[in-house]
């Protein structure tokens, strides 16, 4: 009687904050990641939704022959307007935060259903997982272009940028730990521990490249 309460307080402990596996080789996911899904998810949502209501705005400003400043349109480097009117806003024939406000309401989804106690097999975590290496991939070209041929920056779209990077390396971490991505136990310690490291360091760098390309305006 006085050991089997300590450890079934361990045991629920262990399943609040790692990821469970129940039937058939099913995984779900504890509170912390839950939560970060839906959290990375509403920033990329709200992103999306505001940069698609200012590209509406421009439109109409523009059938009426008038002039439309997005709201995050401060100073020459830091211009949304730019961003919006440029060919790369609209990669596949429509805006691209349109794209967002689907994607990302898919991930608030699977988050809550991961709080809720939801358990998914390997081929939805891998799909997920393939889901977010695509959105981290397309924000990096974004970025490419934003930085060095467009020449201007979107604060929206730098929000939807973190969010995404926190997506992509925290789902690859929880799948490196529950073993659907195959990685050495020094790879899995490390995604277990430090999982906070990678992603940081990811978005440091860009915070790097947009410092230093800017360096003159910055530091005038």
């Amino acid at each position: 009687m006085t050991t089997t309460a300590p450890r079934a307080h361990a045991r629920a402990d262990a399943e609040a904050d790692g990821p469970p596996t129940g039937a058939a080789g099913a995984v779900g996911a504890g509170r912390a990641f839950s939560w970060l899904l839906m959290v990375a998810g509403a920033a990329g949502l709200l992103a999306a939704w505001v940069i698609t209501m200012d590209k509406f705005k421009l439109l109409e400003a523009e059938i009426a022959g008038e002039k439309f400043v997005p709201g995050c349109s401060i100073n020459p480097v830091v211009s949304c307007g730019n961003i919006m009117e440029s060919e790369q806003a609209e990669v596949f024939g429509f805006p691209n935060p349109m794209l967002g406000l689907v994607t990302y309401g898919m991930v608030i989804a699977a988050g809550a259903g991961l709080l809720a106690g939801a358990r998914f097999p390997r081929w939805w975590w891998l799909t997920f997982n393939a889901g977010c290496l695509f959105g981290v991939g397309f924000v990096t070209w974004l970025m490419y272009q934003s930085l060095y041929t467009i020449g201007a920056l979107c604060l929206w779209c730098c929000l939807a940028w973190v969010a995404t990077i926190f997506l992509f390396w925290y789902v690859t971490g929880h799948n490196i730990r529950s073993g659907f991505l195959p990685a050495p136990a020094g790879v899995k310690d490390f995604a277990g521990e430090f999982h906070w490291v990678v992603p940081v360091v990811h978005i440091g760098i860009i915070g790097m490249l947009i410092l230093t390309n800017w360096w003159d305006f910055w530091t005038r």
